[in-house]
């Protein structure tokens, strides 16, 4: 006879589970990053460095043997290795003689508004988290003043960035408590650096569940105002501080992504060209068009700067994929971005180790695989970087 659960029992199941996967999941993050469960940025070869500054390494090397710049690791070997706090010293540096504003300080001039990016899909397993992380670390590591928010309840952004929210956010720390309707605080209470220069973080958890359940009661009672406002004006506080916003939205069409969406310049919407996620996009994308309908009849501006989507976990061998593809490029025609994001199994077990492709050694993989996945990923994130310099009228 099959044993049925009464729902006590149940509940203390899935309680057990939890705490119990909890703690495995913080063990794992002291034995990965010890002595103090913080995480660090790996050194990049001296051809990485010059790569992100888009200088040639003999150059770099000319800088090291004048004295000039921050001094390198040197190994045995006699290779150089730049901390990216290396690189962003040597940026401002560079930015110093350099012939034109902006060659290696990309970011913000004055009149240049704030750029803040939606990454978006209500289906969950299009690329939204791995989209954003990799985004937001490739624009901090090129110079661009960033700030990463986790507006997923699952929180897994966060992870990735080396916060774990069941143990390290106790008493809250995430974006609700910046927009919460009753006694809501300064959003630069929440906001936290990361172990990359030039990027911040402001973690998510299962608190910000909370907004979506808000929300309804306030409208009842008629003290929510205008709610899809509350990103935007708590963004407003810290407008001066950043170049750009990178949201990783929940995969859900609530409260929170609605907020997320009226604050957004730029829309990033993760495709997996199957069959049955163009389908569900569909919904997403009519669904979404009827909400910001009802967001602009209320007076709010719903233009963006730009939209477009993104082909994620990509694999250019196969063939419906590719039928997909092309079936999505001649609908959409260039609001589809030209670099595709390849599936890789380097990307997939770096997030095995909670990191991102930029933070693993390339040593970690076989060559091939690092390489084929890294270009794909600088691909895309450097197409998206190009739109940010249109919007703000540089080539």
């Amino acid at each position: 006879m099959n044993k049925i659960f009464a729902q006590d029992d149940l509940n203390a199941v899935i309680r057990q589970h939890s705490e119990a996967l909890a703690t495995q999941l913080h063990a794992q993050r002291e034995s990965l990053f010890p002595p103090d469960a913080a995480k660090t940025m790996r050194t990049f070869t001296s051809g990485e460095a010059a790569a992100l500054l888009g200088v040639n390494d003999s150059y770099l090397r000319k800088l090291h043997l004048d004295g000039k710049g921050p001094i390198p690791e040197v190994t045995p070997g006699n290779r150089r290795h730049y901390s990216a706090h290396d690189i962003q010293a040597l940026r401002v540096l560079l930015e110093k003689t350099a012939r034109r504003s902006g060659d290696y300080l990309p970011g913000r001039r004055d009149g240049d508004h704030l750029q803040i990016i939606g990454v978006m899909n209500f289906k969950g397993g299009s690329g939204k988290t791995t989209t954003s992380a990799h985004l937001a670390q490739r624009l901090a590591l090129k110079g661009y003043r960033v700030l990463g928010i986790d507006l997923d309840p699952q929180a897994s952004f966060t992870s990735l960035h080396g916060v774990q929210p069941e143990y390290d956010l106790p008493q809250g720390g995430t974006l609700y408590d910046a927009i919460r309707y009753d006694d809501p605080v300064p959003i630069r209470d929440v906001i936290r650096p990361t172990y990359i220069p030039n990027l911040d973080l402001i973690p998510g958890n299962l608190e910000l569940m909370e907004f979506e359940h808000d929300t309804p009661r306030a409208l009842a009672q008629g003290n929510a105002g205008l709610f899809f406002f509350r990103v935007k004006e708590a963004l407003a506080q810290v407008d001066a501080n950043y170049d750009v916003v990178v949201i990783d939205c929940p995969p859900q069409l609530g409260f929170l992504t609605m907020s997320a969406l009226s604050a957004a310049t730029g829309v990033l919407v993760t495709i997996h060209p199957e069959m049955l996620d163009v389908m569900s996009m569909s919904q997403f994308l009519r669904m979404t068009a009827d909400l910001m309908d009802v967001i602009a009849d209320s007076g709010a501006d719903m233009s963006h700067d730009w939209m477009r989507y993104l082909l994620t976990r990509y694999e250019p061998t196969d063939a419906p994929q590719n039928r997909i593809v092309a079936f999505l490029r001649t609908m959409y025609a260039e609001k589809v971005l030209n670099a595709p994001m390849l599936k890789s199994t380097a990307i997939s077990d770096a997030g095995l180790t909670k990191q991102t492709l930029y933070e693993v050694e390339r040593s970690a993989f076989t060559r091939s695989t690092y390489d084929r996945a890294m270009e794909s990923l600088n691909a895309v994130n450097d197409e998206i970087a190009a739109l940010i310099q249109q919007t703000w009228g540089r080539p």
